[in-house]
């Protein structure tokens, strides 16, 4: 992720990306459109890169006119502010997606729908990331967060990343330097946006074991979650702790009495209460507010104040805690 907080584009940056990238920008686009919550103002420009090449031809020409930006992904995790996004919006999608797989290894660009990574493992006889199916990310962002399911988290198979920090430059790190924790990584803090992605598995496994335990985690998902009204995920971070004296966050909620409990168009879900859901007209303050009470109430009744998994994106590009 990439933090700028002095500078806003002016119209010349804008004209200027759309002639360098014709094909890969967009003018004011509705964040509504890009996020996962549906909501957000507009972000003035887009770039969708297809590839690294442009992606270092692109961040070399932001740091030299020193124009800011901010890169996003499938926004999973993200909640973008209602007044809209000011500065250049670097996003990786399926216009940037690959997946090449060499024996028990996989190279992975990181527009990977991450449901598709899954199925191609589970085809290719793969297994150990059995856990990610049912996650609706990219594989960037599943990178960036150490993402995953079941108390598992991606960066356990991740053998090399290879990313371009600000000034368009290549890097490469192996796994113990990318510093994988729970939900966590060092692609959190250090600004640089990943390329490329090496996974090893293990090839033990039969194909259809391995689809038997996707399906099996698939259908529990579909049991607990709420999947047809826009939402992030999961809001707070499994607290250990928190965890082995009063349960998971969503049972913690539940018994704070706050699932259903509204903020205009935004709700704890009825369904898993460590879900928050746009009924239709959400704005980003409305989830705040619900993310800032819950976290209250929950430590009035525990003691433990429990971190957002999701972060906010201001107008100026700069991701932060909530």
């Amino acid at each position: 992720m990439e933090i700028f907080v002095d500078k806003i584009m002016d119209i010349t940056h804008k004209k200027k990306l759309k002639t360098l990238f014709p094909e890969s920008v967009e003018l004011d686009i509705p964040l509504s459109t890009l996020s996962q919550w549906k909501v957000g103002g507009n972000a003035e420009l887009v770039v969708r890169p297809k590839n690294k090449f442009e992606l270092i031809e692109l961040r070399k020409w932001l740091y030299e006119h020193n124009v800011p930006s901010v890169v996003i992904g499938n926004t999973t995790n993200l909640l973008f502010s209602d007044e809209g996004l000011k500065v250049v919006c670097i996003k990786i999608d399926n216009t940037f997606s690959n997946i090449a797989i060499s024996d028990n290894m996989l190279t992975v660009t990181p527009g990977v729908w991450v449901p598709e990574l899954a199925r191609t493992a589970m085809k290719a006889g793969l297994s150990g990331i059995e856990h990610i199916c049912g996650i609706p990310g990219t594989v960037g962002g599943l990178v960036v967060m150490n993402g995953g399911s079941q108390r598992k988290g991606i960066g356990s198979v991740v053998t090399r990343v290879e990313t371009i920090n600000t000034a368009g430059a290549l890097k490469t790190y192996n796994n113990e330097e990318c510093g994988f924790s729970y939900r966590s990584s060092i692609f959190q803090q250090n600004n640089e946006l990943i390329t490329e992605v090496q996974l090893i598995l293990d090839d033990s496994k039969s194909k259809e074991a391995i689809r038997q335990e996707m399906l099996a985690i698939l259908l529990s998902r579909r049991g607990k979650f709420p999947r047809k009204q826009p939402n992030c995920g999961s809001v707070f971070v499994s607290n250990p702790d928190m965890y082995s004296r009063y349960g998971t966050p969503g049972k913690v909620i539940e018994n704070c009495g706050l699932k259903g409990m509204t903020q205009g168009d935004a709700q704890v879900s009825d369904l898993h209460a460590n879900f928050i859901i746009n009924k239709g007209n959400a704005k980003a303050i409305d989830i705040i507010y619900l993310i800032n009470k819950v976290r209250e109430v929950v430590y009035n009744h525990t003691g433990y104040k429990m971190v957002v998994e999701a972060k906010f994106v201001s107008p100026n590009g700069e991701i932060r805690n909530i």
